[in-house]
């Protein structure tokens, strides 16, 4: 593959040619990705930049570890956006290949602006995706809690208000929220691949593969006209206003380009990212609901592998755990590829066993399992760390300090700490007091029944985004000895109301592994947390558990 791309580039006399992970769509999962065709690499962010003698595949501080296990010897690894290699910035003019169906302006600008001369061009990676049944459908205002008619009527008063009048929503999930539409077009989560313009004269031009609208009821939006893939232009001639908005975050360059070339662009953000992210009473019901579902399976699975340690490897985990989850009717699949790492594997942060890597659990070991599930209705992700035997002073340390960090988020005063940037800091506190950290955010955006991960808020060191009631958010610190163990706490959280104080309330509900714990340094606040969310887990499961997990699981009510 790296050969005939160079043959490629050097044919077009370019100096190199830059791979990204995604598709057209910009979507997180998808049946496409060139990246790992290139590089072996499977992690969900990163780019390779190939070069006449030299490969870089550059990752975010996540992927380190694992971009240098999959790549072998064939790419240096470099975190982006900090570090880039002397040979790209010491030649003056360099020409790079890109394509500008796969990148955004804002990407370019981050990434490439005054390091090289960026020219687009298209390489075919012949990508045979089998068509499958993936007809959209259609959910009800009561899965959802508004109708598209109502959120239509929203983007439009936006649109009048800021003098707008075209939007192009070209991030996919965006368009499955507005108009409450789901598929089957990714690998992990619910959505069709599809993109939309909103006119501000009623009128919507959604553009999809038409095959996937056959048996789709399309009375529900009698406003919309269905277009194939490569109508875009064709649809742009029809308009006769000046202004439209785009989103810089999933707007190719190709695209953009197009639109400017008749259009003035007056605004690059899309307003649904910000509507989205509140989710309504009905929608919170129905996650609270998908949550309960996913703590049974966990808890019965974190029973089960206290218990069943004989023989154990990371894939007879995984499997084992998507087994506890199939066992819900409303279980669809997993909302992200299942991380399950031993000993060194839990080290790498975003861990994927495979037939090399797959080990065999050690009574010695802790183990890291990551994991989520899509549901009808809502999205999962938790992350428990377990031990099996007695787990050294140095682990029970670090582990604690990561519990309470855990707990500083989910016990944090809002109005106080009202952004991620904030929020994280807590977070990290207490592994910092002792010269700790880890390379990556401390919570992400999750969708309803939509992407596992979702902005604009987040709880991060770059995260400024003023959070908000009914937004749903991670808080997952973490710790990780490189090629000894990782620990990471995971819960997902939403904001709600107390006597117009904003709060966080736990959705996730599984136990935490008090064997791991030092619960001398823990202070009299923290134990209360730790005593009142398992007495709350118990309270809410112990209805669909059996007589030995219930006593389990009220032996670790402490």
């Amino acid at each position: 593959m790296i050969k005939n791309l160079k043959k490629f580039f050097l044919s077009y006399n370019l100096d190199g040619l830059v791979v990204p992970k995604n598709d057209k769509y910009f979507t997180e999962y998808s049946k496409i990705n060139n990246l790992v065709k290139v590089t072996n690499f499977t992690g969900s962010a990163g780019f390779a930049l190939i070069l006449k003698n030299t490969n870089y595949l550059f990752v975010d501080g996540r992927y380190t570890l694992q971009a240098k296990k999959e790549c072998g010897k064939n790419f240096t690894v470099l975190e982006i956006p900090d570090t880039w290699p002397k040979d790209v910035y010491k030649i003056s003019n360099l020409k790079i290949g890109f394509d500008p169906k796969l990148f955004t302006e804002n990407t370019l600008i981050k990434y490439f602006a005054n390091k090289v001369r960026l020219v687009p061009i298209e390489y075919n990676f012949k990508n045979k995706i089998k068509k499958k049944n993936s007809n959209f459908y259609y959910l009800s205002d009561k899965i959802t809690g508004e109708s598209q008619i109502t959120k239509i009527t929203k983007i439009k008063n936006y649109l009048k208000k800021n003098k707008i009048n075209y939007l192009y929503v070209s991030s996919s999930e965006n368009v499955n929220w507005l108009l409450n539409i789901r598929g089957k077009d990714l690998p992990n989560s619910p959505l069709v691949n599809c993109k939309l313009i909103v006119t501000d004269n009623n009128k919507l031009f959604l553009f999809t593969g038409l095959r996937k609208t056959k048996d789709f009821n399309k009375k529900i939006f009698k406003n919309i006209e269905f277009c194939n893939d490569e109508s875009f232009f064709r649809v742009l001639s029809k308009l006769n206003k000046k202004n439209f908005c785009i989103d810089q975050n999933t707007c190719s360059i190709f695209d953009q380009k197009i639109i400017e070339s008749r259009f003035n662009v007056v605004s690059k953000y899309d307003p649904i990212y910000d509507l989205k992210s509140l989710k309504n009473k009905i929608e919170l019901k129905h996650t609270i609901k998908a949550h309960i579902e996913d703590g049974v399976a966990l808890t019965k699975f974190l029973y089960w592998i206290k218990f069943n340690q004989k023989n154990l490897t990371e894939k007879v985990i995984e499997k084992v755990l998507e087994k506890f989850r199939k066992q819900s009717k409303n279980y669809l699949y997993p909302s992200f590829d299942t991380v399950a790492g031993s000993g060194p594997n839990g080290a790498i942060i975003h861990y994927k066993s495979n037939n090399k890597t797959n080990r065999k659990i050690k009574k010695n070991d802790i183990l890291l399992v990551d994991s989520g599930g899509q549901y009808n209705w809502g999205t999962t992700d938790v992350t428990r760390t377990i031990c099996f035997g007695s787990a050294t002073n140095e682990i029970k340390n670090n582990f604690t300090r990561v519990l309470k960090g855990h707990i500083a988020v989910a016990t944090c005063d809002i109005n106080k700490n009202f952004n991620g940037f904030l929020i994280d800091k807590l977070a990290r506190k207490f592994l910092n007091k002792v010269g700790l950290d880890y390379a990556h955010g401390t919570g992400h955006g999750v969708g309803f029944f939509l992407n596992v991960h979702e902005g604009p808020q987040a709880i991060s060191k770059y995260n400024f985004i003023t959070l908000k009631k009914g937004m749903i958010l991670s808080n997952e610190p973490g710790y990780y000895l490189k090629n000894q163990y990782g620990i990471r706490i995971e819960n997902l959280i939403y904001i709600d109301e107390l006597k117009q104080n904003l709060i966080f309330k736990n959705l996730t509900m599984a136990p935490i592994d008090i064997d791991l714990i030092n619960f001398k340094m823990l202070t009299k606040k923290e134990r209360n947390y730790l005593f009142n969310y398992h007495l709350s887990v118990y309270s809410k499961l112990s209805k669909y558990l059996n007589r030995d997990e219930k006593k389990w699981l009220i032996g670790l009510i402490k």
